[in-house]
């Protein structure tokens, strides 16, 4: 009896961890193949100390690159530039993952009434909110652990020769962002209303932050101001590049202080109460409420807003460092050849285009996966249901999900392609509108297919339709990574989707393989809509 009494005792830390844990696999596999694609790549397409030092020339230095990415150091060695490319991407995304999830697991279960069932068990307010955390610290863990662990792999390469205990130390600064924005989710948690209010206060303080970064390192005189930034903290570690420990202070403060305070607010208030309360009779709003494709549209725009603005970004710094890159690049054969691997040409600029809008298609790709977990969430959490007992068809409801996932991939695609050409424009990098706006929506056939069949398997399987459809997008990554590094065999490549498609625009597109990519995707949406309309709703 008492076993099972210790059990009950720790299913809020059970339930939350398996939960974190999902996430947190997939960003460590992410975030352990950026920087280890980042080394290797530096290698391979700088072999020498002429072209590093042509980098080094470039790039140190110049303020904008700094305000945008970071202090620059050290970048004509390959610790140097693989800190410099993976902090601020490892950074931000992590402490996007933080935001959501910890919102989602606290105060989004707590709006959707399931908190209360959690303290219907043997625990408190304030214990349940406790194991929450921890749980929480769960995923931030595997984060670390499976990103260091790959980065430490790759370092082992006597080329790259980053040492275990750096690549940890790397990769525990990528996360350090993760664990201060699961604090602050827990925190505004409690403070706010609901989750929207949760997510929208903490989204202002992961821009405030970012923000303050910049101004930081925009000019020498301001760069105490990295003290007042989280960002600014992680970015103080010096990851690589003459590690400083003593910035984990903050850090490791902040972490107690936020997750402290969200326990202790847990205990005090009443369930539903906030500090900063809503109005009592909000007005209505029905917008896009008026069938199921307004319905659908309006639970998935603040997802679907946000990966817009992010493509937007990408393609802009795609455009902005072009002509830098290309500059660099063009005085050595190893960043070509990763080109020509790639079936490109050997052109500067529009070879260091066409293969980041090669990994740009991998980015759309993580959308597609979220749309396909957004709509699995729906029938999880019984929300599906309460939709279906009305005039809806299943098929429907479906199909204009994987409708506007499909919209979503061509407006990102796009917008990638339009935002490297206002970036590149400054730079006068001489690539065409119309060449860049063909090259963004050059990447969107294979998510298309990766969403087709995202579809296919939420209609057959659907417990096992996240896991397959991100787990896809995880394969297409590291594949497409290796494959630009190394000789692979052709049977290896062809099991990525995004390698189907050509480096656009350093290449001419590759239109039999796009037709076969959005055929099949078509063809497996089709599959999957039929099956989803016979089969029963399944739950968590």
């Amino acid at each position: 009896m008492r076993r099972e009494e210790r059990r009950s005792g720790r299913t809020v830390f059970v339930q939350t961890a398996k939960r974190a844990a999902r996430g947190g696999v997939l960003w460590g596999v992410i975030f352990g193949a950026l920087v280890a694609s980042s080394a290797t790549t530096y290698v391979s397409a700088f072999p020498d100390a002429a072209s590093r030092a042509a980098v080094a020339a470039t790039l140190e230095g110049n303020r904008g690159f700094e305000a945008l990415f970071g202090i620059i150091r050290g970048i004509d060695t390959v610790p140097g530039y693989t800190a410099y490319k993976t902090l601020y991407s490892m950074i931000i995304l992590g402490a996007i993952w933080g935001l959501l999830t910890s919102t989602r697991l606290l105060r989004g279960e707590e709006d959707t009434g399931r908190w209360e069932l959690y303290l219907a068990g043997r625990t408190t307010r304030g214990g349940a909110a406790a194991q929450a955390a921890a749980g929480l610290g769960v995923g931030v863990l595997l984060i670390w652990l499976l990103s260091g662990s790959i980065a430490a792999v790759a370092g082992a390469d006597a080329k790259v020769n980053i040492g275990v205990s750096a690549a940890f130390y790397l990769t525990g600064a990528g996360a350090a962002g993760a664990a201060m924005f699961v604090g602050i989710g827990m925190l505004v948690g409690q403070l706010s209303a609901n989750r929207h209010a949760a997510n929208v206060i903490g989204a202002a303080v992961i821009a405030g932050s970012y923000l303050v970064r910049m101004v930081a390192d925009s000019a020498p005189e301001f760069g105490w101001l990295r003290w007042a930034s989280p960002f600014g903290w992680i970015e103080e570690l010096r990851p690589l590049t003459g590690s400083d420990p003593i910035a984990w202070i903050p850090i490791l403060v902040f972490v107690v202080l936020c997750s402290g305070a969200a326990v202790m607010l847990a205990a005090r208030r009443d369930l539903g109460a906030a500090a900063i309360s809503g109005r009592d009779a909000p007005p209505p709003r029905t917008l896009l409420l008026g069938g199921e494709a307004g319905l659908t549209i309006r639970l998935t725009r603040p997802a679907t807003l946000a990966w817009l603005g992010a493509m937007a970004v990408t393609g802009l710094v795609f455009g902005l460092v072009a002509e830098a890159a290309g500059s660099a690049m063009q005085q050595t054969n190893g960043f070509l050849q990763a080109i020509q691997r790639l079936v490109g040409t050997a052109s500067a600029v529009v070879s260091y285009l066409g293969f980041v809008f090669v990994f740009a298609a991998g980015l759309v790709a993580i959308a597609v996966a979220g749309q396909i977990a957004a709509a699995r969430n729906e029938e999880a959490a019984g929300h599906l249901d309460n939709l279906l007992v009305r005039p809806v068809a299943r098929w429907r409801w479906l199909g204009f999900r994987l409708a506007l996932g499909a919209a979503v991939v061509i407006a990102a695609s796009a917008l990638v392609g339009v935002m490297a050409w206002v970036g590149g424009a400054g730079s006068h990098t001489g690539v065409s509108f119309g060449q860049l706006l063909k090259a963004g929506l050059n990447v969107s056939p294979p998510a298309i297919f990766i969403l087709g069949l995202g579809g296919l398997a939420f209609g057959l399987w659907p417990r096992g339709a996240t896991a397959i459809v991100y787990g896809l997008v995880v394969w297409s990554f590291l594949v497409e990574t290796f494959s630009a590094i190394f000789d692979s065999n052709h049977w290896l490549r062809d099991t990525s989707p995004v390698l189907h498609i050509a480096p656009v625009p350093a290449a001419e597109p590759n239109w039999t393989a796009a037709a076969w990519l959005l055929g099949l995707g078509v063809l497996a949406a089709v599959g999957g809509i039929a099956a989803f309309s016979r089969r029963d709703l399944a739950g968590p």
